[in-house]
Formats: C-alpha cells, structure tokens, sequence
C-alpha cells in the first residue's frame, strides 16, 4: 500500500500519502516464533536407553532409531520408500518433492549401525512400497505424529520431538568439531542461490559419509557407556573443499 501511495504521491494523483509512516507492527500482532521441543544433550544418554527398550510397536521404535541416525526432517521420514534405499553404495536418496522448499533432492550417507536398522526394519515391511506402511489406503503411511506420541509416552511431553534430533545431532556435532559446511549441507540446509544448491546437495559426500559414521559410533558409544562424551572426528577437517 505504501509503494503504491508513493507512486500517487509522486505521479500528482493525491497530495499525501494518508498512511504517513505507519508501520504494520502499528496494528498487527508480533509473531512469536516457537523452537522445536529438544532435550539438552547431556540428557542423551537416558533418550537412547528410552527409545532401546520401548514397549510400542517394533516399527515406531525403529522409526525414532532411524530418525535419530539421519537426523532427517519427519516428512522424509514417514514418507520414505525402499526404492530410495542404496544398500550397497550406502545411501538414501531423497526426492525434492519430499524436502522442505521441494527445489533439491537429498542425500543422506548411512552408518553400519543405520543399515542393520534398515535391514531390521525390511524384515518386517519389506513387503510395502513404504518403509513406514500405514492402515489401509486412507493412511498409506505411519502418521507424522507417531514419532512425537512415542516420545510423550517415554515421559518426553513438551521436551522432545522427532524434529529435536535434528537440533540435538547439530549442537553435537559442532562441539566434537566436525565442519560447519559438512554439517550444514547434511542438515540440507542449502543456499538460497539455485546454481549453487543444485551443486550443494551432491557435495561433501566422502567427509558426509565419515561424519554419519562418527556420528553412529557416537550414539551407540553413548547408550553403551550410558555418559555423555565427546568424540573427535576419525577424519582430516578440511574446512574449505
């Protein structure tokens, strides 16, 4: 409205703009804006002792495992299908139409530990399109709040979310001094420039692929000691590629 009164103003159409310099925070609410629930991470050890020995269904229980390994976003998550899956070169390959923004696809290095929860997991719906099969043709897949119901029955109400990890997994990360742009780009968090994300998203995979890795050991290190400790990378940093 204002650019438009401008353009009057300037044109000779009316002599003032009658909004002068109101503002839109003059009349509308602020938006507050609300983080995902996540625990602290020093709270991770009790998490993964938590999510090992939930009494739910074996399928919600390898979802949050997997979730926990990737870090993915819960859409690609629910959503995901076992033609996506590369057992044998080790990935899974995201569709842009399951990621957020819908402009790139995703890649996402697996860990020793994450393809025994794959093939796990394949032992029990190998037979459905989906990874997370759901109950009948009106739910082809696991609900996006399975996760976050699983998580409240564990006594996590309000204190973690499927979409925590994500947080948690970058907070870690960075502490045990893996490179901000290897995290960066796993967390597929692009660059807003087309050229540059269309190259970004295939980018860093052998660094990716040790971090992932690092990252596993990591998770399983921390339920098998039951402490919270940091481990450096197993790899060179190079932090310019």
């Amino acid at each position: 409205m204002k650019q438009i009164l401008r353009f009057a103003v300037a044109k000779g159409y009316i002599e003032s703009s009658p909004i002068g310099d109101t503002r839109p925070a003059d009349f509308l609410r602020s938006h507050t804006v609300e983080n995902f629930a996540r625990i602290e991470a020093e709270d991770l050890p009790e998490l993964l002792k938590k999510i090992e020995i939930y009494q739910g269904t074996p399928i919600t229980r390898l979802g949050i495992k997997l979730m926990a390994f990737t870090f993915v976003r819960t859409t690609p998550l629910i959503l995901a299908e076992w033609s996506e899956i590369d057992f044998q070169g080790k990935r899974w390959k995201i569709p842009k139409g399951r990621m957020k923004g819908h402009r790139f696809p995703h890649i996402v290095p697996l860990a020793h530990q994450t393809i025994q929860v794959l093939e796990l997991l394949r032992s029990i719906s190998g037979k459905s399109k989906y990874l997370f099969p759901g109950q009948g043709p009106k739910n082809p897949t696991m609900s996006n709040g399975t996760i976050r119901i699983a998580l409240q029955r564990m006594g996590y109400k309000d204190e973690m979310t499927g979409h925590g990890f994500r947080s948690v997994a970058s907070t870690i990360l960075h502490e045990c001094g893996h490179a901000d742009i290897h995290i960066e780009t796993q967390m597929a968090h692009l660059k807003k420039d087309k050229v540059r994300g269309a190259y970004d998203y295939a980018k860093y995979l052998v660094p990716r692929a040790y971090m992932m890795q690092d990252w596993a050991d990591f998770l399983d290190e921390t339920l098998r000691s039951g402490v919270y400790k940091l481990i450096p990378p197993s790899y060179k940093i190079e932090r310019e590629e």
